[in-house]
């Protein structure tokens, strides 16, 4: 029986690391060695190495579209926080029979392709759209606002598309939240601006740092947010990559673009792990 259980274990050990081995460090060992290589005209690549790739990165039009697209994922990702922790301390402050409608109906746009929720969205925010055609015919504008193609226009987008990853682990965390603490500091006389300051805003700083992450990262990468809602004008990294890959079929600068996102991706996700330990230290420590 013991000898089947470890068995067991090890085929799906086996099937996790092939699994991750293939699609995972396979096709990353193959971007990086792409993004090393020169592009060719006739063949895509050429196997003479070099690092001019990763020092295009810095020329100016390039450097513009990264801080551009770095501006637009911490803006997106400010909005999603301010609309996203009081959304989520409500939830968490919901009857427990409730709780568990509220994350489905938080949930339930997954369903949905990202893709097609944003074409919906051009419905919406459109110069004949509903917030236009209801904005008129309440007499508040006397013409059409021009939302679409521009950078409002892609803050909608990001905020509508990766709100639920904000919310989400905001909620996991308040929840869990000991509200001895909160009592406490009230019974020290604190108000509610210190109560929330001092005592659940550090306590929730977990959920803050995850939810941050979970919508900066992906929002550098939403090509088709900006292609569809911003136009030409509004890039991100992503676009570039897309347009390199697709467009100007240099797969070699691609890759980089690829593997420079990558590496800020994990120092990220480094500081989120520092930064988690440091929190359950201080906590141990009070």
């Amino acid at each position: 029986m013991i000898s089947k259980k470890l068995n067991l274990q090890s085929a799906i050990i086996f099937l996790v690391v092939g699994w991750l081995t293939l699609f995972v460090m396979v096709p990353n060992i193959m971007i990086i060695g792409t993004s090393l290589l020169t592009r060719d005209e006739s063949n895509l690549i050429d196997l003479t190495i070099t690092f001019s790739n990763y020092t295009r990165l810095l020329d100016p039009l390039y450097a513009k579209v990264i801080w551009h697209s770095f501006y637009m994922a911490s803006v997106a990702t400010l909005l999603c926080l301010v609309i996203g922790y009081p959304f989520a301390y409500i939830m968490a402050s919901m009857p427990v029979k409730i709780r568990p409608i509220m994350v489905f109906l938080v949930i339930v746009p997954f369903w949905t392709n990202s893709l097609i929720r944003t074409y919906g969205l051009k419905i919406v925010i459109g110069t004949q759209g509903i917030v236009n055609k209801s904005l008129l015919a309440l007499d508040i504008i006397d013409k059409p606002l021009r939302i679409m193609y521009t950078e409002a226009a892609v803050m909608i987008g990001l905020i509508y598309i990766l709100l639920p990853f904000m919310i989400l682990p905001l909620y996991s965390t308040i929840e869990k939240l000991d509200r001895t603490f909160i009592e406490a500091a009230r019974d020290l006389g604190a108000n509610k601006f210190h109560t929330f300051t001092k005592v659940i805003l550090p306590l929730t700083m977990p959920g803050i740092i995850g939810g941050c992450l979970l919508v900066l990262l992906p929002a550098l990468g939403m090509f088709y947010i900006s292609d569809l809602l911003g136009g030409a004008k509004n890039l991100l990294i992503g676009n570039v990559i897309k347009s390199q890959v697709l467009n100007a079929r240099d797969w070699p600068f691609g890759a980089a673009t690829s593997i420079s996102l990558t590496l800020v991706m994990a120092i990220m996700l480094y500081a989120y792990y520092r930064a988690g330990k440091l929190l359950n230290k201080r906590v141990e420590l009070d």
